[in-house]
């Protein structure tokens, strides 16, 4: 209960992740994110997460409306954050992926103390080339805030996936290892 009152709310333009003891700094223009230190990676204190939520409030920003995407997807969800902010932000359902069954739970949790449950689909699927991802392509939208070992190995089964002018954020990179990401999903730009 101590650490948890320790971390404060984390501001990515209109996206601030906070935990339950920090609700009533969530102001009605913000689109608040509820996410409690768990089990599951996630809770927008990372600076990767972050960035994942500018480019996403960017994208909100920059795109018309019909253009910020139909069909979503984050990859490697852990605690939901992401899959959150852009059902919230975008009003669309989203598909949400992780290899670990207990993020999965977590993110199904959070989804429902967001209010975003019925827009949230959370499954427990290993990279993109599960059913469940496969089913619900073509993707508008796709995070992935994931290792580049997994980002490198998901970019050619991605690249079949993706809607014409569809969007990727990559993430979870370290500063040395861009080039490589940069490489992998060259095709993509």
């Amino acid at each position: 209960k101590q650490s948890l009152a320790g971390l404060k709310p984390v501001r990515a333009g209109r996206c601030i992740v906070h935990g339950a003891h920090d609700r009533a700094r969530v102001k009605p223009n913000d689109i608040g994110i509820e996410i409690e230190a768990a089990l599951a990676f996630g809770t927008g204190h990372h600076g990767t997460t972050r960035g994942c939520l500018l480019a996403l409030d960017g994208l909100c920003k920059s795109l018309p409306g019909e253009r910020r995407g139909q069909r979503l997807l984050d990859l490697g969800t852990g605690s939901g954050v992401l899959a959150i902010a852009a059902a919230r932000a975008l009003r669309r359902r989203v598909l949400a992926t992780d290899i670990d069954a207990n993020a999965v739970r977590v993110a199904r949790a959070n989804a429902r103390l967001n209010r975003v449950g019925a827009m949230l689909q959370a499954v427990k699927a290993d990279g993109v080339t599960a059913a469940s991802v496969r089913q619900r392509a073509p993707f508008d939208l796709v995070f992935a805030n994931i290792l580049l070992g997994p980002l490198q190995r998901i970019a050619a089964p991605l690249r079949k996936l993706m809607a014409p002018r569809g969007r990727i954020v990559v993430s979870g990179l370290l500063p040395g290892q861009a080039n490589a990401a940069i490489a992998a999903y060259r095709p993509l730009i």
